[in-house]
């Protein structure tokens, strides 16, 4: 069955309640954003889910260093590296890293080769000349779907994912998993609960 990571959480309750509605893992963003987290509060958040649910920090363009730092002190599980980190950067954090990519054309699945054997999957991403993502944008599918002919690694769907949207991609596209941000918020960084657990049962219908 599809994992379904909801991203962009800032309330220790919300992310209860989102864990609670089923959610396979918890997003928390690091890099600046309407959807900004700090560590402490970060902190708080992990220690308060359930224990099966898993902890992504998401990082942009930040030392692997800091990275190391705020994911011991926070306890998290994995990290998202959602700029322009190279491979080597990726190894420095591996076995914990996802890489993220925001996807243009399918030349972008090539850029992706040399990162297979530093990362434990891809997240692909909606391109945005404003954000490096939660821009609610969608991409061609069908990119993704050449994605995991090419790419060894799991890959993850994002990008203008919502209820409405999310079973056809599935059925599309097959990924490992779904990542969903905006399309479940009532605003930045507040979740819909009910949005969410919408979400989960439709992507999870097959």
């Amino acid at each position: 069955m599809v994992k379904i990571k909801v991203c962009g959480l800032t309330d220790p309750s919300e992310a209860k309640a989102v864990a609670e509605a089923g959610a396979n893992a918890i997003g928390l963003v690091f890099a600046k954003s309407p959807r900004q987290i700090y560590p402490d509060r970060a902190r708080e958040i992990v220690q308060n889910l359930p224990p099966m649910v898993q902890t992504v920090g998401v990082f942009v363009n930040e030392s692997p260093e800091k990275i190391r730092q705020i994911t011991d002190y926070c306890g998290l599980d994995l990290v998202q590296l959602h700029g322009e980190e190279t491979p080597e950067i990726c190894r420095e954090l591996a076995p914990r890293a996802i890489k993220a990519w925001r996807i243009r054309t399918e030349a972008d699945i090539q850029a992706l080769l040399p990162y297979q054997e530093v990362v434990k999957a891809f997240l692909l991403d909606a391109w945005s000349p404003e954000a490096h993502g939660g821009t609610g944008e969608t991409f061609d599918w069908s990119i993704a779907i050449e994605a995991k002919k090419v790419l060894s690694r799991p890959i993850i769907l994002a990008g203008g994912l919502r209820p409405e949207n999310v079973a056809g991609a599935v059925k599309q596209v097959r990924p490992w998993g779904v990542d969903v941000s905006s399309g479940v918020e009532n605003a930045p960084g507040k979740k819909n609960i009910g949005l969410v657990a919408e979400f989960i049962r439709r992507a999870t219908l097959d």
